[in-house]
């Protein structure tokens, strides 16, 4: 398939730019094999059933932008990719001339001082020499790195929207959106229901946004994601199919980390690992009964991954619909529960 079999035409103002009143006050599109129906988050319970298996990613998004001046005077933007220990970092930087390895970056308002090292594929590899470690820094002094399509600066109320009621693990540079939609009440009506929840980690990377470039996705390499499925969660899925159970994935991000987790008869593995894994229509999922997720780019990897979970033309028609309908897209927008 091609690039543009995945490109709709989206209203911008269709792009939501602040979360909902209420993380559970969303519309839900449900995709059932009967059809389409326009529904709300608070119907979600009703539409799942006692004994299926709701997996979130707990991961954390870290304030991840920097800015700060080389020794030279040039300005310099710092958006990290992953904090690699105390000291080391991988990060994009953006600066007038390309910076090379020993360049000094001394960041605003004296918040420290990191040097390059040199350069690791696309990404600059970065010693913290002051003012670390670099999960304290970014915590103290870094900015939330809500994605381009987002047009505000980051203020206190992205600060606690756009992260997960159950983050726990710092790592991420864009939030699990489809978790966003979830408070603590939903969760208690999905206990109540019989469904069960548990968690995988997954760091989200600057590539989420990264456009696909080449026309043949057989030409395009998915960026690198660090994950972690819990022996736990391993023996839940188990227990759960065992027992006649769903498993429903929480976001694109729980389907890549249990796909690729799992080996060819779909049984998950715990452990860590990176994931490179990149699906599109013609994908046998191993482990996936259902997807929540959001609303997604045109001519996005995720958008190909969800096409490949509901079909192609079901999900483009979809999409047509949300449309037609003014659902809110992208993260700060409405869900979808798909069925394949």
């Amino acid at each position: 398939m091609k690039v543009s079999d995945f490109d709709f035409a989206l209203p911008p103002e269709l792009i939501a730019q602040h979360p909902a009143a209420e993380r559970s006050a969303s519309r839900l599109l449900h995709l059932a094999p009967s059809g389409l129906s326009d529904r709300r988050m608070s119907e979600l319970p009703g539409l799942l059933r006692a004994g299926d298996l709701l997996v979130f990613n707990d991961t954390r998004v870290i304030k991840a932008r920097l800015f700060g001046r080389k020794d030279s005077g040039g300005r310099v933007e710092i958006l990290i990719e992953r904090v690699l220990d105390p000291a080391h970092a991988l990060a994009q930087v953006g600066a007038s001339k390309t910076p090379r390895p020993g360049t000094a970056i001394e960041l605003d308002d004296g918040a420290g001082r990191a040097r390059v090292e040199g350069r690791e594929g696309e990404f600059f590899a970065l010693h913290l020499e002051r003012g670390g470690p670099w999960l304290d820094l970014l915590e103290r002094a870094g900015r939330l790195p809500l994605p381009p399509y987002i047009r505000h600066a980051p203020d206190a109320a992205d600060n606690d929207r756009y992260q997960t009621v159950f983050a726990r693990e710092p790592g991420a540079v864009a939030a699990p959106t489809a978790g966003l939609h979830f408070d603590e009440a939903l969760l208690a009506a999905l206990h109540a229901q019989g469904v069960q929840t548990a968690t995988l980690t997954l760091h989200v990377g600057a590539g989420t946004f990264r456009p696909v470039r080449v026309d043949d996705l057989a030409e395009h390499r998915m960026h690198a994601e660090r994950y972690r499925v819990p022996p736990e969660l391993a023996a839940q899925i188990a227990a759960t199919r065992a027992a006649g159970g769903r498993i429903v994935a929480v976001g694109t991000t729980s389907v890549r980390a249990l796909e690729s987790a799992a080996d060819e008869q779909g049984n998950v593995q715990a452990g860590e690992g990176e994931t490179r894994i990149f699906i599109t229509p013609g994908y046998r999922f191993r482990v996936v009964d259902r997807l929540f997720t959001n609303f997604h780019l045109p001519e996005s990897t995720l958008m190909m991954l969800v096409c490949a979970f509901g079909g192609h033309e079901r999900l483009m028609a979809a999409y047509h619909h949300a449309v037609a309908q003014r659902y809110r897209f992208f993260s700060y927008g409405d869900a979808m529960l798909i069925e394949p």
